[in-house]
């Protein structure tokens, strides 16, 4: 029988009286039981994503696999969005970041969107691995530099090593100049905060890197884009780029932050390499959670309901992960069948590598600091009240802190790459979170502060370009 779909027709008592909100302390404290209500209704259910933005969210894995992939049936062009469109989206919604259309390859379609995913998946492909371990192991170095030696042995995770981590990696992948990369990361990380003016920020640098590298291409991930046959213009090489900072960076920062803290759980099994924790939280916390907005081209019923033309559907990762109908089977399932990375045409292109940098960022961590240890229980950690992503509000650690070393630069605090902890390792327009690493806290526990280190001037990656060069 078809569900009705006004909510002026829905009895109550019925799980989509009154839209379910996937947004605020309530969600952020426990989406599992939002998750558990929407699913009462059948394998998709319509959601207040926003404030006055409803959208249809689907929360089966089997619905989720049959929208993502039917590109026939189910498009990524947000233009066709019937309610922005016709007004009654808020012009200042948190949901239009998320959700507006942008020429790149995640919100194309067709014959475009094979065009400019091709570029993309051909440069990545480009990308050396071992390099790419290198990079991840001497930004991560980095960072547990900047508050290894911090007398208190105390550090706040998410804001000094998770999210600043992704930004110095790519960065480098981009083949940034040290000003560019610092505009670079501000840009990008002043759109995670909702910062005026980060647009024109990123959009600024970006360019400047463009037309730099027209005038001395060299091996990085830009020059790659640009010299592709696909003969990308300047403006489809920008939006690229950001697709790939934006997609990239803040999924990773939630997944290495949420990996570790798993690590370090009290519940977490001794001897389990760190790969298994990457892939209980690609599983059970889908660093994307509810995202890849599509829009029906026609009329389609769904579980009895009706889901009319160009209305947006949300794939609900998280929910869809973790569906009961998949967990009773899950054992027989593939390690890498989770949707976090989606799947279909538009599935992340940048899945490998990704996997790879959260393994060496969560490992090399452990190897440099041994004895590292929560200071809070994992269930008493706080998550981020947004439905896009899953991600730890901070994560407090404590460990013994290192003798300041003589001199800087990366051999003071190298790090191995074969990893004590883990066993036979070779290893998507985002939330809101801090992005640089603030400097560290010297204070003792009596208030006495150790000597600071000067610090060189410039952002987080001339600091970083700097520290590599022992400057």
């Amino acid at each position: 029988m078809q569900q009705p779909r006004d909510p002026h027709e829905i009895p109550p008592g019925c799980p989509a009286h009154g839209n379910v909100q996937m947004y605020g302390p309530s969600f952020g404290a426990d989406p599992e039981s939002h998750y558990a209500q929407l699913r009462a209704y059948g394998p998709s259910a319509p959601v207040d994503i926003a404030p006055d933005v409803q959208v249809e969210l689907v929360t089966s894995y089997d619905a989720a696999l049959y929208i993502l992939q039917n590109p026939a049936s189910f498009v990524r062009d947000s233009r066709r969005w019937n309610a922005l469109n016709e007004g009654r989206v808020p012009a200042d919604s948190p949901a239009l970041p998320m959700m507006s259309y942008r020429p790149n390859a995640l919100l194309s379609d067709g014959a475009a969107h094979a065009r400019l995913r091709r570029a993309v998946t051909d440069s990545l492909a480009t990308v050396n691995e071992h390099q790419l371990i290198r990079q991840t192991q001497q930004s991560a170095n980095y960072l547990i530099s900047q508050f290894s030696t911090d007398i208190r042995g105390h550090a706040e995770l998410m804001a000094e090593y998770a999210q600043p981590l992704p930004l110095l990696v790519f960065s480098e992948l981009f083949g940034c100049p040290p000003e560019i990369g610092d505009r670079v990361i501000a840009g990008i990380s002043g759109l995670f905060e909702g910062t005026p003016g980060s647009d024109e920020v990123l959009g600024g640098a970006l360019m400047e890197l463009i037309a730099l590298k027209r005038r001395r291409p060299t091996d990085d991930l830009t020059t790659r884009l640009m010299e592709h046959s696909a003969e990308l213009s300047d403006e489809e090489v920008l939006h690229q780029l950001v697709t790939l900072l934006s997609g990239g960076t803040a999924p990773l920062a939630a997944a290495i932050g949420t990996s570790t803290a798993l690590y370090l759980g009290e519940d977490w099994q001794l001897g389990l390499p760190v790969e298994d924790a990457i892939s209980q939280t690609l599983w059970n916390y889908a660093p994307i959670s509810n995202y890849a907005a599509h829009y029906p081209t026609h009329d389609v019923e769904l579980g009895g309901r009706v889901l009319r033309a160009n209305d947006p559907i949300l794939i609900s990762f998280a929910a869809a992960n973790t569906d009961p109908k998949l967990t009773e089977h899950r054992e027989q399932l593939s390690a890498k069948a989770h949707l976090a990375f989606g799947a279909g045409p538009h599935a992340c292109p940048a899945k490998d590598p990704a996997f790879m940098i959260a393994v060496t960022a969560v490992e090399t961590l452990l190897n440099q600091l041994h004895d590292v240890e929560l200071r809070v229980p994992f269930k008493s950690l706080t998550w981020a009240p947004i439905p896009w992503s899953r991600s730890l509000v901070t994560l407090p650690i404590r460990f013994t802190p290192k003798a300041v070393a003589q001199g800087a630069g990366p051999a003071a605090s190298a790090g191995s790459s074969a990893s004590a902890w883990s066993a036979g390792s070779n290893g998507g327009q985002a939330p809101q979170q801090q992005a640089a690493a603030p400097a560290p806290s010297h204070a003792g526990p009596s208030g006495t502060h150790a000597p600071a280190a000067p610090q060189p001037k410039g952002g987080l990656f001339s600091r970083f370009l700097a520290w590599t060069r022992g400057e």
